[in-house]
């Protein structure tokens, strides 16, 4: 059924961005304590916040709001 593929489409994507963000956790966390590069660290921190606003999307998506 197409809602399913649809539905496990997201479920991937949805893992796929946490990951992501989990590895940027890490990056920026190195970064932070030997920070070399303050432009490089800006970014990273932008990316991590657009991966979380995905997410966000993804979740809402997949859980629909019941106090509605």
């Amino acid at each position: 059924m197409l809602v399913d593929v649809d539905h496990e489409v997201m479920l991937r994507r949805l893992h796929e961005l946490r990951s992501e963000h989990r590895d940027l956790d890490t990056v920026i966390d190195r970064l932070v304590q030997h920070p070399l590069n303050q432009l490089q660290l800006q970014r990273l921190k932008k990316r991590k916040l657009l991966l979380k606003d995905e997410i966000n999307f993804i979740e809402n998506r997949l859980i629909p709001d019941d106090i509605a």
